[in-house]
């Protein structure tokens, strides 16, 4: 669940800093993926910590 909405999350984000700097659309297009895979990766660093403390 954590994967998606920080997939989510940093989809917009990215999008939101890629049209804030004036980026065309392949900019924005690129923003957007690198930014949702870097949260998303976060998400699931956050969601393996998660399940490992709750033993």
């Amino acid at each position: 669940m954590l994967v998606i909405i920080g997939a989510i999350f940093g989809a917009v984000i990215g999008g939101t800093i890629a049209k804030r700097r004036g980026g065309k659309t392949l900019d924005v297009v690129q923003y957007v993926g690198v930014y949702a895979l870097a949260f998303a990766l976060l998400g699931m660093i956050a969601t393996l910590v998660v399940h490992r403390l709750a033993l």
